[in-house]
């Protein structure tokens, strides 16, 4: 049995150790060949003992992001750990998108699979679906990736300050103090993804911006990787200068609920003109999620299910 492991964005001298102590003790343990070539590392030998190796690395990026470091003794806790379970718990995720400060970060449903697949495939992804299907959550985790491997220098969030409208300023503080609430969505998301020791000199340079979509305007962004989330607010307007701001070596995802729009009644939604208007347009990928992709607690899906049943937006 042969198995991969992408190993992108991971300091290889602390996961491998010293002199490549951790890998040198993983290949005595294990009857399995370990060969490190690049981002990747290929495993070959039985299928127990593959496996066996695939959730040790597995747990072993997972500690390293958690703690910063890995030590002797934590590979030596892992080894035994992983050989005590036997089977007995859920494999390693074969696709992982980001290694997070609180764990992998992987497509947990087949909407999910087919979403991460979409955006890995194109440069502009349009998601659609309720709350909770991790449309917003496992594009953040995308964007992290891409710019932990080098693949893009910046990160742009955005959102659209529908509900603040023209009460913005009647609220305290400054116009950053007046918005941040609108975003704070995002933040939760980047928290999940960085220690704060990495992200917040990445917000101060600017490196990742969180903006209210209006921000947008006027801009080129190249090597950058673009999220338009909320974006069932976005008037047509906003949604075309969205989609025009993207640059060479850009991507851009956009996810929105269409069963929860909060513009005024007279105004459409450009999520739902881009839906009809681009549809054929190569490049561009769509994924539908549904209620069958929620992964929030158990009842969100029976909610969900209970307002779609009643009409209800």
């Amino acid at each position: 049995m042969d198995k991969i492991i992408e190993i992108k964005g991971i300091d290889l001298a602390s996961l491998f150790g010293a002199a490549d102590a951790h890998l040198r003790f993983i290949e005595d343990t294990f009857p399995v060949q370990v060969i490190v070539r690049g981002e990747e590392i290929k495993l070959s030998g039985e299928n127990d003992s593959v496996n066996q190796i695939h959730e040790i690395f597995h747990e072993m990026i997972q500690t390293l992001n958690r703690k910063g470091s890995l030590t002797q003794k934590d590979v030596k806790g892992l080894v035994d750990l992983v050989r005590a379970q036997n089977g007995h718990e859920k494999a390693a995720p074969d696709d992982v998108i980001h290694y997070g400060i609180k764990g992998s970060i992987s497509p947990r449903t087949d909407g999910q699979i087919a979403y991460a697949k979409s955006f890995r495939e194109n440069d502009i992804v349009i998601a659609v679906g309720p709350a909770g299907t991790g449309k917003t959550y496992l594009a953040v985790a995308a964007a992290v990736s891409a710019l932990d491997n080098n693949e893009v220098s910046r990160i742009i969030l955005c959102r659209p300050a529908v509900e603040a409208g023209e009460n913005l300023g009647f609220l305290p503080g400054d116009l950053r103090e007046k918005v941040d609430p609108y975003l704070t969505p995002l933040y939760d998301s980047l928290d999940d993804m960085m220690p704060k020791s990495k992200l917040n000199p990445l917000l101060h340079d600017n490196t990742i911006e969180v903006i209210p979509l209006a921000y947008m305007r006027g801009r080129t962004l190249s090597n950058a990787f673009m999220i338009l989330d909320e974006a069932q607010n976005a008037t047509t307007m906003q949604m075309k200068m969205f989609l025009t701001r993207l640059g060479v070596n850009s991507k851009a995802i956009i996810t929105g609920d269409d069963t929860q729009i909060d513009l005024p009644k007279q105004t459409e939604s450009g999520l739902l003109q881009v839906l009809d208007i681009l549809k054929k347009v190569d490049g561009i990928g769509f994924t539908k999620l549904t209620e069958l992709d929620v992964v929030r607690h158990k009842l969100v899906r029976d909610i969900i299910k209970a307002y779609d049943k009643n009409g209800s937006k």
